[in-house]
Order: C-alpha cells, then sequence, then structure tokens
C-alpha cells in the first residue's frame, strides 16, 4: 500500500482505502506544499494521483511537483498522475488542459460526477485523490447546495468505482458558517488541521490530526519543516 506522506506519520496504521479526509487550513499556511509534498510521496510509494486544482494554474503545479524530483510529463502520459483544472474555470474561461471542469456551479458538477465513465474508468479514478480548495465552489454557489453536492456527490468518489481511494480535500477555516464545517466534519471520515502560529516574534507552521475514524492517530500539534524545494515534512 502506497504511503501518504504527513498524515500517515501520524497514524499508527494505514488509511483504509475509501476514506474521506478534510484539512481544514489558514490560507496563509502551508497546505498547499503540504499537497504537493503528499502527492510527489503517494506516487513515489508506487500509488496514482489524481489532483484537482482550483487555487492555481496546473502549469504552477506541474512546476512545483518537477521541482519535487517528478517526471511529470511521463507520470500524466502514463496516467499515474492526473491533473484537473477547476481553476480555469474559476476566472471564467475555458481551459484548454486534457481534463478540465467548465462549470463550478453544483448541478453542473453533479451530472459530471455521476456519469459512468468517471466513475468505472480506471484511468480516470486515481487511488489518492486531492482538492486543494474545496472552498472556492463557495463563490459559485450558496452554501447549502455546495455542502451537499460535497457528501452526496464528491465524498461517494473514494467508495465507487472499480477500485476504492482515498480523497483528500481542502476548506479554508474561517470563511464560511459553522454549520458548514460542523456538516462538513460529520461526513468525513478525518480531519486534519494545518494553521501557522507565532512566538516570540516566529512564525511556525503547525498541523495535526484532529480526529480519524477507525485509525489510531497522534493528535499533537507539530511543527512542520519546509525544504529548498518546498518539500514539507514533519520537524523532529
Amino acid at each position: 500500500m502506497p504511503h501518504i506522506p504527513l498524515i500517515e506519520d501520524l497514524t499508527k496504521e494505514s488509511i483504509p482505502p475509501g476514506s474521506n479526509l478534510l484539512v481544514e487550513f489558514d490560507p496563509a499556511s502551508q497546505w498547499y506544499n503540504a499537497s504537493f509534498t503528499i502527492a510527489a510521496g503517494w506516487i513515489r510509494s508506487g500509488g496514482a494521483v489524481d489532483y484537482n486544482a482550483t487555487a492555481q494554474p496546473l502549469t504552477n503545479i506541474r512546476s512545483k511537483l518537477n521541482r519535487l524530483g517528478l517526471d511529470v510529463e511521463t507520470l500524466e502520459r502514463e496516467s499515474k498522475l492526473e491533473l484537473n483544472d477547476w481553476y480555469t474555470a474559476t476566472l471564467g474561461k475555458k481551459s484548454n488542459e486534457r481534463l478540465a471542469e467548465t462549470s463550478l456551479k453544483v448541478a453542473d458538477l453533479s451530472i459530471d460526477f455521476l456519469k459512468p465513465e468517471f466513475l468505472e474508468n480506471p484511468s480516470r479514478l486515481a487511488e489518492l485523490g486531492i482538492r486543494d480548495n474545496a472552498s472556492t465552489l463557495a463563490r459559485f454557489n450558496d452554501e447549502k447546495a455546495w455542502v451537499e453536492f460535497e457528501v452526496t456527490r464528491a465524498i461517494q468518489v473514494a467508495v465507487a468505482g472499480l477500485h476504492k481511494s482515498v480523497w483528500i480535500r481542502g476548506v479554508v477555516k474561517g470563511v464560511h458558517s459553522e454549520w458548514v464545517y460542523k456538516r462538513l466534519e460529520d461526513a468525513y471520515d478525518g480531519i486534519i488541521d494545518f494553521k501557522i502560529d507565532e512566538e516570540r516574534g516566529e512564525v511556525r507552521n503547525l498541523m495535526r490530526i484532529r480526529s480519524m475514524r477507525g485509525v489510531g492517530f497522534d493528535s499533537r500539534w507539530h511543527r512542520l519543516k519546509i525544504g529548498d524545494n518546498l518539500e514539507v515534512t514533519l520537524e523532529k
């Protein structure tokens, strides 16, 4: 079984296939770099990744994954890395990418998520899925419609299809109503926090596992170390 860096460094066993993990992150935290670290580490340990990008263009993501030592061009050609462009839709433009969402309205996304080719094509359903910032959908939908999409459609992707996968989705802290966070937290199998803190004038980057169903874990805050290539690791 491939390894999920950072997260499984703090669990006593592997995250079961079919799990959905929610990341709640401070906007200035290291979540985005951590998401690239997680993707790269999973691929290096033999897995495939489906990365859904809402926060930045795929050119930036390819550059950062290359910086982490991946041969992105080869991995995409072999479908070991699938980059899905949600970002261009946030600009009201049409993407030139092979995999892209044309609308972030949940009515349109729901139709795509129910297509047989989405759920049944093994090259389209990766073993590890990451959506960097699900909060982006709240710009285009009211809270109830967006949250119901996440709970009734997006979360089901992990347990559907030809093989089960693990999905990790990020949401920004402090920008939604309390109801949104409580509804999502109730639906997900695990909750991970990324934040920044300041101590004696020094900014510290921290993460913790707040909860995890069925898996033992270390719930303490851990300081993060950021390498020259932007790889995120737990500081020893």
